[in-house]
């Protein structure tokens, strides 16, 4: 994974690399999760391990309810979209553009498209059918909101050729669907979500299924 993230940032020109030309502060690039718009996005907590009151490990890693949706949907896809489509999890790195190098946590490619042939140790520069993301543990350059780091990164995942981006929220138990001149729908997350090709998933209903009890909504879970 840091191997990645090095890699990452080291396709950004040296025009946007981390430096007083973008307004923040040097910051290694381990701590750099991607990069979006030209202004890097940094994990959250990357002071705390500058200032080693926390190691990288520690900021890095999903939580187990994270890893578990994740695991979840990754299987769901994979055994119900056959063989035509490949469907990738963890930081899986696109180059959208020179200024636009990203890490999603599910992508669903189309073989056709991403023949195996091209499968090599760099990013996919070609879009995914679909891009699904769980939680943002991120900040955003410059001081940079949050909600304009999400609304950046899937207007430029959409603008690349992705026809939906899907962001699962935990804590407020939401969910995000966007789709290339559509509205951008959010709804609570005990809704059939409709992935393509008639796979759709119920998070409420998974987790009614595996006995999974979480507390009150926008609380630590």
């Amino acid at each position: 994974m840091r191997k990645f993230v090095k890699k990452l940032v080291m396709a950004v020109t040296t025009a946007e690399r981390i430096d007083k030309k973008s307004g923040d502060p040097q910051v290694p690039e381990d701590l750099v999760k991607e990069v979006i718009d030209g202004i890097p996005v940094f994990y959250k907590g990357y002071r705390d391990v500058l200032a080693n009151t926390k190691k990288l490990d520690d900021i890095m890693a999903d939580g187990l309810f994270q890893a578990m949706l994740k695991m979840w949907l990754s299987n769901l896809f994979f055994n119900q979209l056959g063989t035509q489509y490949w469907v990738f999890s963890g930081e899986v790195g696109s180059h959208v553009s020179h200024r636009n190098n990203m890490a999603h946590d599910i992508v669903i490619l189309d073989k056709i498209t991403l023949p195996a042939s091209s499968i090599t140790n760099k990013y996919a520069d070609v879009p995914a059918k679909v891009v699904l993301e769980i939680d943002t543990e991120v900040e955003y350059g410059q001081d940079l909101s949050v909600e304009t780091y999400i609304h950046r990164k899937t207007q430029n995942t959409l603008d690349f050729g992705t026809e939906k981006v899907i962001w699962i929220f935990t804590a407020s138990r939401k969910i995000m669907v966007a789709a290339p001149g559509q509205d951008w729908i959010t709804s609570d997350w005990d809704k059939t979500i409709e992935v393509m090709n008639g796979v759709a998933f119920n998070v409420a209903q998974y987790l009614q299924e595996q006995g999974i009890v979480l507390d009150g909504p926008d609380s630590d879970l």
